[in-house]
């Protein structure tokens, strides 16, 4: 029977959007854990929980959408990644149960309310690096024979994956200041613009090494940048000019335009990574199409994505409406 899409290209997409849009929207909330213990004071620490509380719970909503997706659509991916990333897999979604727990006591409890400070602040970071550390393992490949993976089971914790781990948790912090910049006023709103072109340098700092680091780890990528199409060049250039756009925001005090900026850097950065291992979903040898599930079962699954994803977006683009404006101190 001929087939009259690519269901592999489209759900490609649809995985790869959900993925951004995690990123994108969790890391900003990640980030106010990741800078909780060195936030001014206490008070400071109530109005950066509260300044997420709304929304975190639905931010996680692409995680779950983008795993149940990978799983339906690409299999392979799960038969290869859960063995070679079980640890970190587990890190990750243990630091997100703490942080998660921390939202709902931290605020009844007393004499151990410290405790949940940090469980919320531990539980973002080990999530954050964690999530840094599986994308570098993504990068630096995994070692397969016959669709299994053989490796071992701290094969994914390398020198190369504690760098992309520690630079997800400076981005997330860049996220999470951006965020409270637009987010909140006075002292902890200075606080976050002083912060913000620290966190930046950093950021830029780490961009570089893993771009100096990558073609030791995977001489493919060295010859999809040189000796591949040079438009793709125009990704990092315009990552560049989101970080420059996000150091002048800062300077002329601006308050949305540093957070939307970020957000760019964080599109550019991971289309560039995209373009970097296209066409390859478990690398170095397994393609989108090797790992893809019949076509049958993506077509029957694809109609309840296509269902579902609109209601997604609108109940997230409507909580963000509702709880819309400046957090002030003294609202739960």
């Amino acid at each position: 029977m001929e087939q009259p899409f690519d269901l592999v290209i489209i759900w490609a997409g649809i995985i790869g959007f959900a993925v951004m849009m995690y990123v994108l929207m969790d890391g900003f909330d990640l980030g106010q854990g990741i800078l909780y213990p060195f936030a001014p004071d206490d008070h400071s620490r109530d109005i950066m929980m509260n300044s997420v509380a709304p929304v975190w719970d639905g931010n996680e909503t692409w995680l779950v959408l983008g795993g149940a997706g990978l799983l339906a659509a690409f299999p392979l991916v799960y038969s290869v990644f859960l063995p070679a990333l079980y640890i970190g897999v587990f890190l990750m979604l243990a630091g997100l149960i703490f942080r998660g727990v921390a939202f709902e006591f931290r605020f009844k409890a007393n004499s151990t309310r410290y405790l949940w400070d940090w469980a919320f602040a531990g539980g973002s970071f080990v999530a954050a690096f964690s999530q840094g550390a599986v994308v570098g393992a993504y990068v630096q490949g995994f070692e397969t024979s016959n669709f299994i993976y053989v490796g071992g089971a701290f094969d994914w914790l390398t020198p190369f994956t504690i760098i992309t781990g520690l630079g997800l948790v400076a981005g997330y912090a860049l996220l999470g200041s951006t965020w409270l910049i637009m987010k909140t006023e006075g002292e902890l709103q200075q606080w976050a613009y002083k912060i913000t072109p620290i966190l930046l340098i950093v950021v830029l700092f780490v961009f570089v090494l893993i771009s100096l680091y990558t073609p030791f780890v995977d001489q493919g990528v060295l010859n999809r940048w040189f000796n591949g199409v040079s438009i793709i060049w125009l990704l990092p250039l315009l990552a560049l000019y989101c970080a420059f756009l996000v150091f002048r925001a800062v300077k002329k005090q601006q308050e949305g335009v540093p957070f939307v900026a970020t957000m760019g850097l964080f599109l550019f950065t991971y289309l560039g990574l995209l373009a970097s291992k296209w066409p390859y979903i478990v690398p170095p040898d397994y393609t989108l199409w090797d790992a893809a599930s019949a076509y049958e079962s993506q077509l029957f699954l694809l109609l309840g994505f296509l269902f579902v994803i609109p209601f997604v977006l609108g109940y997230i683009a409507w909580s963000y409406y509702i709880f819309r404006g400046k957090v002030r101190g003294g609202y739960h």
